[in-house]
C-alpha cells in the first residue's frame, strides 16, 4: 500500500517553475458552487491565475453571474462550450450529478486537456468509464480553505495523468496552500473525511469556545476574537514547532493548574474519541458513494 508524500519545500526555483506551468493555461471550473467558488477566489487572490484564465459552467446562472462580476472571469451556460476552450478541466459538481455532466461534456475530452476531479467518493476508473476514453487525471480532494489561500489538498495521479499532470495539478493547489500526493487511491475517502471535511470539525469546537465565553458573560465581539485567535495560535505554533501533539499539549498543561482540569473535562468525554469517529464516519460516507465500502 502507497503511503502519503511528505511537505515539500517550495523555494523561488520551484515558484518560478510553478508560475510557468499555469501562464497562459485556461482553467475550466465544471460546476460553480462552493467549492469551485473557493478555487476560484484563492486562484485569483494568489496572483498566480489571471481572471482571464479562468471559465466557469453551472445550470445555476445567478451563480454564475455572482462569479463573473466579482472575479471577472468568463462564464458559460452550457458545460460542453466552456469545456471546448479550457486546457484544464475541473470537475466541481455533486456526486449525483457527475454522470449527466460527463456524459455532456465527454465528446469535448482529450488527451490535450487535464482533467481534475474534486468531486468527493467517485474513483478515477468511474470518471474515466463515463468519459469513455483515456484522458489525463488527477484525483483532488482539497477544503474550503482554499478561499483564504491556506488551503490543504491531498492528489491522486489517475491513470494518463503522468509527471506533467501531477505537476501542474500541484502548482495550481499549491497556490491556494499546502498539496501532498497520496500513492494508493483507496486512502482518498480517509482524506476526504479528515482534511476534506475537517474544517468544519474545527468550526463546531471555536463554535464550542466562543459560545462557553457568551455564557460566562464576555461580550460577543470579545469572545469571538478571543476563540478565533486561539485556534489560530495554536495551529501556528503547532506548524512551526517540532514538538509532538502530546509534548505541545504538556507545555500548556502544569500540575493542579486550570488547563489540566479543562482536559479532564474533554478526556471525560471522550473528545478524542468523538473527533477520531467523526473522521471514521466522514470517511464511511465516502466510501458509500463511491461504491467501495
Amino acid at each position: 500500500m502507497g503511503g502519503i508524500e511528505p511537505f515539500y519545500f517550495k523555494g523561488l526555483s520551484y515558484e518560478l517553475k510553478e508560475n510557468c506551468m499555469l501562464e497562459g493555461k485556461r482553467i475550466c471550473f465544471l460546476g460553480a458552487g462552493n467549492m469551485a467558488g473557493s478555487l476560484i477566489k484563492g486562484l485569483v487572490r494568489s496572483g498566480r491565475v489571471s481572471p482571464g484564465q479562468i471559465i466557469a459552467s453551472d445550470r445555476l446562472k445567478d451563480r454564475l453571474l455572482q462569479l463573473a462580476e466579482e472575479y471577472e472571469i468568463k462564464i458559460y451556460s452550457k458545460n460542453y462550450e466552456a469545456c471546448r476552450d479550457a486546457d484544464i478541466v475541473f470537475i466541481t459538481v455533486k456526486p449525483v450529478d457527475v454522470p449527466s455532466l460527463l456524459g455532456e461534456v465527454s465528446e469535448e475530452m482529450d488527451t490535450q486537456k487535464l482533467v481534475i476531479s474534486t468531486v468527493a467518493g467517485t474513483t478515477t476508473s468511474t470518471i474515466l468509464g463515463l468519459i469513455g476514453r483515456a484522458v489525463p487525471l488527477v484525483r483532488a480532494m482539497p477544503n474550503i480553505s482554499a478561499t483564504v489561500l491556506e488551503g490543504m489538498t491531498a492528489i491522486f495521479p489517475g491513470p494518463g495523468a503522468g509527471r506533467k499532470g501531477v505537476d501542474t495539478a500541484r502548482a495550481i493547489f499549491d497556490t491556494v496552500g499546502r498539496v501532498v500526493v497520496v500513492e494508493d487511491e483507496s486512502l482518498m475517502d480517509l482524506v476526504t473525511g479528515l482534511s476534506g471535511s475537517g474544517p468544519a470539525y474545527v468550526f463546531m469546537f471555536m463554535e464550542g469556545l466562543f459560545e462557553a465565553g457568551l455564557e460566562g458573560g464576555l461580550p460577543e465581539e470579545i469572545s469571538r476574537l478571543l476563540s478565533l485567535q486561539t485556534t489560530l495560535g495554536a495551529v501556528r505554533l503547532a506548524m512551526e514547532s517540532k514538538k509532538d501533539f502530546k509534548e505541545l499539549i504538556d507545555m500548556v498543561t502544569s500540575p493542579g493548574g486550570t488547563t489540566i482540569e479543562g482536559l479532564k473535562r474533554l478526556d471525560g468525554g471522550g473528545f478524542k474519541q468523538v473527533v477520531k469517529e467523526a473522521v471514521r464516519a466522514a470517511t464511511a460516507r465516502a466510501k458509500e458513494l463511491s461504491g467501495t465500502n
